[in-house]
């Protein structure tokens, strides 16, 4: 059920390790890079709630997420197509929207998928088995260009007219392949349940049909979010700041600060994105291997403590780029990336185990939208205002940029500590308690895995 995530990841790994570059390819500046990068979020806080919400509706031959599934990797794959075509700025940033709006399509429902079809005691499982297969997707698709490079010796004709690199080209259309082939083959293969009443679902969803009842129903559902979704929302809204100061800015840091290059059309700028490609396929070889440790530990170890742990790693991984410089010890990058890879790894599993079990099946799909509020958010105001501290604050220093991330990181780690699971039958019963102004004669039992 987890396989087609490894053509989404390949998707987004391709564009995080490439977008920065492809923009200053085509002549951006680095205090513009992160308005440039606005799409991701944006599109994710618009798509993401209302297909949870639609796929909470949906029943039809292909099952309840697998349509979005299908529709999203068909987009996904014509946009991968098209963006290293792009022959303006304007352009790719353009297509950066179209691509993250049909990512976004594919890959919600999958978090949903993994709750629908899972219960409690397997949902660690599930979610890190999903870490497998991003950490796998994304270590090949990050290393892409350097492998055709170092490998396959790809060059570029004489005549090649184009200011995006051809290695950065054909990754992109093999991206397109894999990302189509990996979410059909989940689709054609993974069934889904029905529900339990089609009569009285399919009588729910003519009453809820409409823009404005999806509308009024994210609003509810955000009046109602249960208290774990509250105190993991300050872990996310952390957690993304600052891994979104890694993507926007690690790559050109590479190439400017560590290789040294004097401008992007410069040999040295090629060289360093490759290896900045090449940390990246290192961080999620690292997510992907630590993948299997993750699915031990968290089924011994209090899932706090485990994501705390990661999260620490990832902070001295950005961190201690602050403390490389020259070519010559290149090399310790992939050592920082690698402990990001152990983040990684955690983030994209264990707030998704923590908050699955209090949140009403029912409304899993829209509540697994809303939670990446709290991921594009900080998104948002990264790419609104980290321009202007990039250049009156930071003076266009990218490895600080990066080490800032470090910094959100490490608060992220301190308050997950606060956060209490509290199942979703127990947070109705403490929800009419509150309401009522009862007095319970037991106090309900906290998760055994809180």
């Amino acid at each position: 059920m987890s396989f087609g995530f490894l053509g989404i990841q390949f998707g987004w790994g391709l564009q995080m390790a490439n977008m920065s570059a492809i923009y200053e390819y085509l002549g951006a500046r680095p205090d513009q890079i992160a308005q440039l990068w606005l799409a991701a979020p944006l599109t994710g806080l618009l798509v993401q709630p209302i297909i949870g919400a639609m796929s909470d509706r949906t029943w039809c031959r292909l099952g309840r997420r697998r349509p979005y599934f299908l529709a999203g990797a068909i987009l996904s794959s014509l946009a991968l197509i098209a963006m290293p075509n792009a022959s303006a700025v304007w352009m790719a940033a353009g297509l950066l929207w179209i691509l993250d709006a049909s990512i976004n399509v594919s890959m919600e429902p999958f978090r949903a998928f993994v709750a629908d079809k899972l219960p409690e005691e397997q949902r660690s499982t599930g979610f890190s088995m999903q870490s497998l297969f991003i950490g796998l997707g994304a270590v090949i698709a990050s290393g892409l260009p350097w492998m055709m490079t170092n490998w396959f010796h790809v060059t570029a004709p004489a005549d090649y007219g184009h200011a995006i690199p051809i290695t950065v080209r054909y990754s992109f259309y093999i991206g397109a392949l894999v990302f189509f082939a990996a979410v059909l083959w989940t689709v054609v293969t993974s069934a889904e349940y029905p529900p339990p009443d089609i009569a009285a679902f399919r009588l729910t969803k003519s009453q809820h049909a409409g823009i404005a009842a999806t509308a009024g129903e994210i609003m509810t559902a955000l009046r109602e979010m249960p208290s774990t979704m509250k105190q993991l929302a300050l872990v996310q809204l952390s957690t993304w700041l600052g891994l979104f100061c890694m993507w926007l800015y690690f790559t050109p840091a590479v190439s400017n600060h560590v290789f040294n290059a004097p401008n992007p059309q410069s040999p040295l700028y090629r060289a360093g994105n490759e290896w900045a490609g090449l940390c990246y396929l290192t961080e999620n070889a690292v997510t992907f291997f630590f993948a299997f440790v993750l699915l031990s530990m968290a089924a011994r170890v209090n899932r706090r403590h485990v994501h705390s742990l990661c999260l620490l790693c990832g902070a001295a991984g950005l961190i201690s780029v602050g403390f490389i410089h020259g070519v010559e010890n290149r090399g310790w990058l992939h050592v920082s990336l690698g402990l990001v890879g152990i983040a990684w790894a955690s983030i994209l599993a264990m707030p998704y185990a923590m908050l699955a079990g209090s949140l009403p099946p029912a409304k899993t799909g829209v509540y697994m939208g809303i939670f990446n509020f709290f991921i594009v958010l900080p998104e948002i105001a990264a790419a609104l205002c980290f321009d202007k501290v990039m250049g009156s604050v930071l003076h266009n220093n990218q490895v600080a940029a990066v080490m800032v991330g470090g910094g959100f990181l490490l608060l992220a780690a301190f308050l997950v500590q606060f956060v209490r699971e509290v199942p979703a039958a127990d947070e109705q019963i403490e929800r009419v308690v509150e309401k009522e102004g009862m007095v319970p004669t037991m106090t309900p039992p906290e998760s055994p895995l809180a």
